[in-house]
């Protein structure tokens, strides 16, 4: 089997697993904001905002992991052990740190938002947020053994599991404190999965009795830093936004800019699938000397994924409203604007899915994690800018701007590791542009006769027959490649 070939198998398996997720993650944010009022909902998030920010150092601890990981199947199998070993030492060691800074400050953390009753959702998502560093790690470490199809299984397991004990807990009565309770259970099953794999995946490579490399523990620490650095530049440009709008605004507000992010993110899956499946492979091509190879691969997986996201961004635009009020209800249309906002966005989440993970494993995490830095920063000073005179549209403001900043970036550092054709990518991604312009049109045309699902499906419908014919006429996929999207 050629790597093509291989690449198509665990993408579709990853595919397949973040399709899942996604359908799992939007039963769960439909199911809560049907169940709880947008207070609760928002309070319930606002939570989980909160405690992400200290599972972020453990992310840069996997990564770096799964860096090396990949890097050493290539060159010294002896030491995938002493990685694995090593990088959970530094695990266990933050995790006990994060859980106890977590509990001690959940009282002060509440009433700097001034929500008494945001403290219980602190102390028990202290636990949560201990088991899904668990989990992020064992994802990072796996992907860097390349099991792409074992990661898709453990995050459908997850997803399914929290969907059901979550809504199960407040259909029960628990309320949203027990929709976060359902978070734990479903953790604590996906971290006793993903162990009990990596350590039979870990039988398979036997140490050749010498110890581990001089210096390994050090160097995995230090290319942590880094990718450190990057996941909590992320966090300022996703959840700190949440944080921001729950300070300056209300609960009620968060509900909004959290509905309009779990419609983007369910849109994101298969770049996350593909950028997922493909950055292990670019550090073991480059370790193997074979850029030409993949810099093709890079080639198309930007170019399909533009060919996508620049029309679904577009028709997220224009169908955000009837979208907003259909599924989530009419008490939620104040996240129509924000989500239209964020539909641009999904079109630079298209270069970056792609792009920036694949970096790590080039070695370029430093590059990518001052560029993130950078323009998180600039993120929250937007953010606090523009959320006083646009409310809530504001953060999705800010976040657009210093995105499109962080793609651009993005780019560049990747020409420089890739063997780029620009004019061949200057040329198709015109392309794109022109026939999601004519997608757009049609769209724009029918959506004053949308009043209900079976009108809204139609002129959906409509818009991708139309992306499907242009896209063919163009050049830009062949027939069968269109059968194969839109089935």
């Amino acid at each position: 089997m050629g790597l093509r070939d291989e690449l198509a198998g665990r993408f579709r398996a990853q595919l397949a697993g973040k399709i899942i997720r996604a359908v799992g993650g939007s039963l769960l944010t439909v199911g809560l904001a049907r169940l709880l009022d947008p207070d609760g909902y928002g309070l319930l998030f606002l939570a989980l905002s909160v405690v992400t920010v200290f599972q972020l150092v453990t992310i840069g601890i996997g990564r770096s992991a799964g860096r090396y990981i990949a890097e050493y199947r290539e060159q010294d199998r002896s030491q995938l052990r002493y990685i694995v070993r090593d990088s959970s030492l530094i695990l266990v060691a933050v995790m006990l740190v994060a859980v106890l800074v977590l509990t001690g400050s959940a009282t002060q953390i509440a009433s700097l938002f001034d929500e008494p009753a945001l403290r219980p959702f602190l102390l028990v998502g202290s636990l949560f947020v201990v088991l899904w560093m668990a989990i992020t790690f064992l994802e990072k470490v796996l992907q860097g053994f390349e099991a792409i199809r074992f990661v898709a299984v453990m995050g459908s397991v997850g997803r399914l599991s929290r969907v059901a004990l979550a809504l199960g807990l407040v259909a029960a009565g628990f309320g949203a404190l027990g929709a976060l309770w359902g978070y734990v259970v479903s953790a604590l099953l996906t971290t006793a999965l993903g162990t009990a794999y990596l350590l039979r995946q870990l039988r398979q490579y036997d140490t050749d009795g010498s110890g581990p490399e001089p210096g390994l523990r050090r160097r995995i620490f230090e290319y942590a830093v880094p990718t450190t650095a990057t996941n909590m530049s992320r966090y300022l440009d996703h959840q700190v936004d949440t944080l921001l709008v729950g300070y300056f605004l209300s609960p009620v507000a968060v509900s909004f800019y959290v509905i309009a992010e779990q419609v983007v993110n369910f849109l994101e899956t298969p770049l996350s699938a593909l950028g997922f499946t493909l950055s292990p492979t670019f550090g073991a091509q480059k370790a193997a000397g074979n850029v030409e190879q993949m810099s093709r691969i890079y080639e198309d997986a930007l170019l399909n994924g533009l060919l996508l996201y620049v029309p679904a961004g577009v028709g997220l635009v224009l169908v955000a409203r009837p979208t907003v009020t259909l599924v989530f209800g009419a008490e939620y249309s104040g996240a129509v604007p924000v989500l239209q906002v964020l539909g641009l966005y999904v079109i630079l989440k298209a270069i970056t899915k792609v792009s920036d993970n694949g970096l790590d494993y080039l070695g370029r995490a430093r590059e990518r994690a001052v560029a993130r830095v950078i323009t998180a920063l600039l993120n929250v000073g937007l953010t606090v800018a523009l959320i006083q005179p646009f409310g809530v549209t504001g953060a999705a403001l800010a976040t657009l701007i210093t995105h499109g900043l962080y793609t651009a970036t993005n780019v560049y550092i990747s020409a420089q590791e890739f063997q780029l054709r620009a004019g061949f990518l200057l040329r198709r991604a015109g392309k794109i542009v022109g026939v999601s312009l004519v997608m757009a049109a049609v769209v724009f045309a029918l959506s004053g006769y949308i009043s209900g699902w079976l009108t809204l499906a139609l002129v959906v419908g409509a818009g991708v027959l139309v992306w499907a014919v242009l896209s063919v006429t163009t050049g830009l996929l062949e027939p069968r490649q269109v059968v194969a999207v839109v089935t």
